[in-house]
């Protein structure tokens, strides 16, 4: 009967070992994924961000905005090239 206890804690021991093993290595690949996916996420997120920024500093408030404004349908061409297209 003791035979049979030392060899059941021994496979206890070694399937605990191998269940250690076996979440400590999921654990650590999810956080490795994880980097990986974060730190393409932030540079897509700076890329963007750098993206806007400077597509609103060349648009910015200027003749591009103020195209479809309803007070240029009354414009004759002499005065929509002087406001807008001399710049």
């Amino acid at each position: 009967m003791n035979i049979i206890k030392v060899i059941l804690a021994v496979l206890g021991i070694v399937f605990g070992v191998m269940l250690f093993f076996w979440l400590l290595g999921l654990i650590s690949s999810l956080i490795w994924y994880g980097f990986w996916i974060g730190l393409i996420a932030a540079v897509g997120y700076g890329g963007y961000r750098m993206f806007t920024k400077a597509e609103s500093r060349s648009l910015g408030s200027g003749a591009s905005r103020e195209l479809g404004g309803v007070r240029d349908y009354d414009m004759s061409w002499e005065e929509y090239d002087r406001k807008y297209l001399s710049k």
